[in-house]
């Protein structure tokens, strides 16, 4: 079983330039799918992120060595390459139906999903802190559907099949994330990146069309660049910050990450309103998303907030 290095302060840092960069991602990649399908678009991120860990590592002699994976340890790589090349894939088809604030805030399940299993995987207890979270985040959702609840629940327009992909990207990057998280034992995190991004790869390959590229304008084009890189160094961080931080408290600060997508929408439908349209949400919407997040952070920290009201307690006894 994977142990955290205890250096929180670096997981933390590293925490939260996954939720930064997680957060701006689907702006840019909007704008590329307009010309790029979704496989394509993902067939790039991963190809070009993989090739650059490859010569990053075999400069440095570290790639990672097969052997010493065992059966156990190729299946949980299995996994890890199918979820994560799901994921991808299912999350670009919703963004394509989906506006990039909604779409992220619906991908925050992944997180939470991941905290649940990890409790089961890595028996972590649930808290009742937890469990008010969980009620908390499940009204924000409710709040933040709320111009659109009837629809989500008593049609299949296409707003709703692209939040069902969406939730289905979200359940599918649990396996990707637990498997990753278990690797860290073998493989440092550059390493089993680069072995999950070049599979990936060359799974899509029979259906990505590269040509494509070339019909991207300039702006387009530095927006796919943009998109790779954003896939090495946001997953890099990730994979890194699980390594030196309880999965929980990783959670817990991505947790902030639509709350990012809100915001860089807003300013970015204010300096480039040709390119990016602002969120169609009122007031009870963004209350809502608020309450997403609150919940999100509670679910994904509630035992340390609960140990932390209980060692209190035992102080106080003591004291009298």
């Amino acid at each position: 079983m994977h142990i955290s290095s205890g250096r929180w302060l670096f997981g933390l840092l590293l925490a939260l330039t996954t939720a930064l960069l997680w957060g701006i991602l689907p702006i840019k990649l909007k704008e590329v799918l307009q010309v790029m399908d979704p496989i394509t678009v993902t067939w790039y991120r991963l190809l070009v992120a993989g090739s650059i860990l490859f010569v990053w590592l075999g400069a440095r002699r570290r790639l990672p060595r097969f052997a010493p994976l065992g059966r156990r340890g190729l299946g949980l790589l299995a996994l890890a390459i199918g979820g994560l090349v799901a994921n991808y894939v299912l999350y670009l088809i919703g963004l394509n139906l989906l506006s990039p604030g909604t779409t992220q805030l619906v991908i925050q399940m992944a997180p939470i999903l991941f905290l649940l299993a990890s409790l089961l995987v890595f028996r972590e207890s649930f808290s009742l802190g937890q469990g008010i979270g969980m009620c908390v985040l499940l009204l924000g959702f409710g709040l933040f559907f709320n111009q659109r609840l009837d629809e989500l629940l008593t049609s299949l327009t296409t707003y709703t099949t692209g939040v069902l992909i969406v939730l289905a990207a979200a359940f599918v990057w649990v396996f990707y994330g637990l498997a990753q998280k278990q690797l860290l034992t073998q493989w440092s995190s550059p390493q089993i990146m680069l072995v999950i991004y070049l599979a990936c790869a060359l799974i899509l390959t029979p259906w990505a069309h590269p040509l494509q590229a070339l019909q991207l304008s300039p702006l387009q084009g530095w927006l796919l660049l943009a998109c790779c890189l954003n896939t090495l160094v946001a997953y890099g961080a990730f994979a890194e910050a699980l390594a030196h931080w309880e999965a929980s408290r990783v959670s817990a600060t991505l947790a902030v990450t639509p709350l990012v997508t809100f915001s860089a929408v807003a300013l970015a439908a204010s300096l480039w309103p040709e390119h990016v349209l602002p969120e169609q949400i009122n007031a009870l919407g963004y209350g809502g998303a608020l309450l997403v997040v609150l919940g999100s952070a509670l679910v994904a920290l509630g035992p340390s907030i609960m140990a932390s009201i209980r060692a209190r307690r035992a102080r106080r006894l003591a004291l009298l």
